[in-house]
């Protein structure tokens, strides 16, 4: 049915009648043309086929980058839906040698007011390549950390557990802080994490301390004094 007007959606409908992008899609393929979106229409198969193609580039480019963001913890088998876009960390040095290979592929460069990294887009889904993650600057030493993991079946630098949690919570503010997602990230990475690292570069962040302290009290983690008696707190 045309949910704005109640009627079917059949071959009677004018061409100038409006249409769902999807359902236009759709309809595209089953006359036989082309539809405009090549990517899969399920969003986060979409996202991943994005970040395997950016991935791609990145590999040719020689320049160090992680896969950074919640499609990192997808790598990872965290249960996280993918509705945004897809991050990669990449020197700031580097930026403009991967501006320009992307843009070779065909990939739209959007110069954002900020100076901390760049945004692409491909086929409707947003990209970012970021130079800084929360305030601290992307090197070559973060860079070397990350585990290479399969993600749908591309294997590809994802960023280390340790340094995903330290980001994810150093980013944590009175304006942005929901426990409810960040919660399954920490409980899945539990065992891969340092999370003494963890406290000493976010202990000094409000909203960061409490969340730790909330993994203890639900025992995702060890005590601080536990932790120090016995190595990293997991």
């Amino acid at each position: 049915m045309n949910l704005a007007e109640g009627r079917p959606l059949d071959a009677r409908m004018s061409p100038g009648d409006p249409l769902p992008a999807r359902i236009a899609g759709f309809a595209a393929r089953t006359a036989g043309g082309t539809p405009e979106q090549e990517l899969p229409l399920d969003h986060t198969q979409a996202i991943l086929e994005v970040t395997k193609e950016i991935a791609g580039v990145l590999k040719a480019s020689e320049c160090p980058f992680a896969l950074v963001g919640s499609v990192a913890a997808y790598a990872y088998g965290i249960p996280v839906r993918l509705q945004h876009d897809t991050d990669f960390a990449v020197r700031r040095e580097d930026a403009d040698t991967v501006k320009g290979l992307l843009r070779e592929h065909g990939i739209e460069i959007v110069d954002p007011p900020e100076d901390w990294l760049v945004k692409a887009r491909r086929g409707g889904e947003h990209i970012d390549l970021i130079f800084s993650l929360a305030g601290r600057p992307v090197t070559s030493e973060l860079l070397e950390r990350a585990w290479t993991l399969p993600v749908d079946s591309v294997h590809m630098p994802v960023i280390d557990p340790t340094d995903l949690m330290v980001g994810r919570l150093a980013a944590l503010s009175e304006h942005h802080c929901d426990y409810g997602k960040l919660l399954p990230v920490a409980r899945g990475l539990r065992e891969r994490v340092d999370w003494d690292r963890v406290r000493k570069e976010t202990g000094d962040r409000p909203m960061a301390a409490a969340f730790l302290y909330l993994l203890e009290l639900l025992d995702v983690i060890r005590p601080r004094d536990d932790a120090e008696d016995g190595g990293p707190g997991v």
